[in-house]
């Protein structure tokens, strides 16, 4: 899509995030088979993001290979088991009051 086409889809529909599905995360793997369709797919959904100013989410990185290639693909932020585990909320007040400690980054 065309810069000017995901403006108008952003104006029509109140969108402000992309989250990108772990399916083409897993495809990132450095142990899968090395097809270039998913990292083709994800780049260009980032673009588009990119040019409609809309924050770009990627799901389900697990591993330190998945976090350098999306960095490559320029995306910035990432969530997934690579960062953290779930919480419940004793656990996450815990953390939270431990102060900033050795956290990953997809910006580091």
């Amino acid at each position: 899509m065309e810069s000017g086409g995901a403006q108008a889809l952003t104006q029509r529909f109140p969108v402000d995030v992309i989250k990108i599905d772990k399916s083409f995360v897993d495809a990132l793997r450095s142990d899968e088979s090395g097809s270039a369709v998913s990292p083709a797919i994800t780049s260009a959904i980032i673009s588009m993001s990119e040019s409609a100013k809309l924050l770009t989410i990627v799901e389900g990185v697990e591993q330190v290979e998945q976090v350098e290639r999306l960095k490559d693909l320029g995306c910035e932020q990432a969530q997934g088991y690579y960062f953290g585990r779930p919480m419940d909320a004793a656990a996450m007040e815990a953390y939270l009051a431990a102060g900033p400690g050795e956290v990953s980054e997809m910006a580091a």
